[in-house]
C-alpha cells in the first residue's frame, strides 16, 4: 500500500510540474505557431497595429514560422538587447512578409519583402534593435517607406 502511494504521489508531483512549465512557456511545442505572445500597440501614422512581442532568443528564433494567416493589421515585433545589424531568413514560415527594420526611436531603417520558405537572408541597412514583421505588401498599401517614424511603447524607452 505504501508503495502504491509514494508511485501515486510521484506520478502527481510530475503531473503538476508539467503543467506548470506548459503555462510558464517553458516548453514549447516544435513545429507550431507563437500565438499567446504579449503584445504592443504600435501607430504607423493613423495605422494602428497589434505587434506580438518576440522578446526572447527562443521567441525570436521561432518568430512567424508555421503561422497559416494573420490578420491584416497584426505583426510581430523582435525585440534584441542592443542594435546589431540584424538578418533574417523564412525558414519554416508560410506566410509572405515585409521586414521593417527600425531604429531605436521606431524610424524605419529599410524594408525587406520576403518569401516563404527560403533560407535568403534579408538585413537592416545599419545597426537596429527592433524588426516588425508585417503581411507582405501592408507597408507598401499604407504609403509607409523608409524614414517614416513608427510609435509606441516599445520605442519609448530609448528616447
Amino acid at each position: 500500500m505504501i508503495n502504491r502511494l509514494f508511485f501515486a504521489h510521484a506520478a502527481l508531483k510530475a503531473l503538476m510540474i508539467t503543467l506548470s512549465l506548459l503555462g510558464s512557456g517553458a516548453l514549447i511545442a516544435q513545429d507550431a505557431p507563437q500565438l499567446n505572445l504579449p503584445h504592443a500597440t504600435i501607430s504607423a501614422g493613423m495605422h494602428q497595429i497589434t505587434a506580438k512581442l518576440a522578446v526572447t532568443p527562443e521567441q525570436r528564433q521561432i518568430g512567424l514560422m508555421f503561422r497559416a494567416e494573420m490578420p491584416q493589421n497584426e505583426g510581430m515585433l523582435f525585440v534584441f538587447e542592443q542594435s546589431s545589424q540584424q538578418c533574417f531568413w523564412m525558414k519554416n514560415t508560410l506566410l509572405p512578409l515585409t521586414a521593417a527594420f527600425l531604429a531605436d526611436d521606431g524610424t524605419i531603417v529599410n524594408l525587406a519583402d520576403m518569401k516563404p520558405q527560403t533560407t535568403n537572408p534579408h538585413c537592416s541597412k545599419q545597426p537596429v534593435r527592433f524588426v516588425l514583421e508585417m503581411n507582405q505588401g501592408w507597408f507598401a498599401k499604407k504609403g509607409i517607406k523608409a524614414g517614416a517614424r513608427l510609435s509606441g511603447s516599445p520605442f519609448e524607452s530609448k528616447r
